[in-house]
This record gives C-alpha cells, structure tokens and sequence, in this order.
C-alpha cells in the first residue's frame, strides 16, 4: 500500500525557513542539498510510516506522533490509518532544545 503524504502549513513554513536560512548562511547548493535529503526521507513514508519511532516528549497528546531523522532534523509526523495517510506536521531541529517540540503547531 502507498500511504499519501499530507504537509501541515506549519511543516511547509518550517522547511521554507530551513532553506531560506542555508542560502543566507552556507549557500543555495547547501541548502538545497539538506531540502533534497530530508524529501527524499519524506518519500520513505509513502512506502512504511510506522519506521519512525514515537515521539515521546509528544506522547500526552491526542493524536500519537513519531518522528524520522534526517540529517539534523527530526520529521515529525503522523498516520491516519483509516484514511491512509501520514501528515508531516514539523521539520524540527534537533539541535535546539528539545522542550522546544512541544511548541503549538
């Protein structure tokens, strides 16, 4: 079964902020290189979601989060069964502070 891929305004904006950030501070071929990478990783979902883990600093929350690494990022995102679909919700970095997920979205 291949599983649609949603995006969340919010995950669109996170990632739009991600490139625009590595073309003012590295370069656009940086920034579109970690782009690539983490769409490429966002593709994986399409074919197995569940390879994420669960999130846990998101766990008390209603609807159950997991998350996959790409490169410096976790993809945080979740599955509606029932409709067959994943919903990328966040682009976070991991270097910031991890209380920081826990941030309205």
């Amino acid at each position: 079964m291949k599983w649609n891929v949603i995006w969340s305004n919010f995950a669109e904006q996170q990632l739009d902020e991600i490139f625009e950030y590595f073309v003012e501070n590295i370069g656009k071929p940086t920034a579109q290189k970690i782009i690539f990478t983490i769409l490429v990783d966002v593709e994986k979902l399409e074919k197995n979601p569940f390879i994420g883990q669960e999130e846990d600093l998101l766990k008390n929350r209603k609807i159950k989060y997991r998350y996959l690494i790409s490169t410096n990022y976790k993809i945080i995102y979740s599955i509606d069964e029932e409709k067959g679909y994943v919903k990328i919700v966040d682009i976070f970095d991991s270097r910031q502070n991890p209380k920081k997920i826990k941030r309205k979205k």
